[in-house]
């Protein structure tokens, strides 16, 4: 397995390369935001280690180009801060985990395989289709007749997840996990304003798919799924 480790205080980095290697992990250093973007969009990685304050370019703004080009790499940000604000901007810069300084190296390790494993499970080539909707996987967009429309990575990681499994009822800490990349399911708010844009970009494109509110139990993807609750 391949990671981009980007990290800027190099004893860190050195450390953090060695303790990967040493777990069977290759490891390409950078020192700065962009010189880490340029490896990120010229090599294929597994993982990118993302650390948040770095020079030249911060980490957020990495993760939005990254993400803006389409690269789904997972991303585990790094940050010496631990605020909730500062998390949520992670996330919803395209993080797929946060790991706040200092942190173990037992549970650096026991991210990369927990983010691997369900990078694994949904990384199929072909597109996913659902009555008249089309999630495409290749170009992260939806598409309905002739009508496309682009996804962010939160948007799409959760679509992505109810579309494989039509008119079955997916709990918001199962979207949550999916989108943003942590086993411990903190805020619902950020699911419900998430499958909001969904509804509105489904309408747009004028697909008959709705995103249908399940009380107390989550979403389900249906045709014609009658009023949201």
């Amino acid at each position: 397995m391949r990671i981009l480790l980007v990290e800027d205080e190099q004893y860190l980095a050195d450390a953090i390369a060695h303790i990967l290697k040493r777990n069977g992990y290759d490891v390409d250093i950078a020192n700065d935001g962009e010189t880490g973007l340029n490896y990120a969009l010229k090599d294929v990685y597994d993982v990118i280690i993302l650390d948040n304050m770095l020079p030249l370019l911060v980490g957020t703004e990495v993760l939005r180009r990254l993400r803006s080009k389409h690269i789904a790499t997972p991303v585990i940000m790094l940050s010496a801060k631990s605020q909730t604000a500062d998390k949520v901007d992670g996330l919803n810069a395209g993080a797929d985990d946060y790991l706040a300084k200092p942190f173990k190296t037992a549970e650096l390790l026991a991210r990369l395989q927990a983010l691997m494993r369900r990078h694994d499970h949904g990384t199929e080539s072909t597109d996913i289709k659902v009555g008249d909707l089309t999630v495409s996987r290749e170009t992260m967009e939806m598409l309905c007749g002739k009508e496309r429309i682009k996804l962010t990575a939160k948007e799409f990681a959760i679509i992505e997840q109810l579309a494989s499994n039509p008119g079955k009822v997916v709990s918001k800490e199962a979207l949550y996990f999916r989108a943003w990349g942590q086993t411990t399911f903190v805020e619902g708010s950020y699911v419900f304003a998430y499958i909001s844009y969904l509804r509105n970009k489904l309408k747009k494109i004028g697909s008959k798919m709705v995103i249908k509110s399940v009380r107390r139990a989550g979403y389900q993807l249906v045709a014609n799924g009658g009023d949201d609750v």
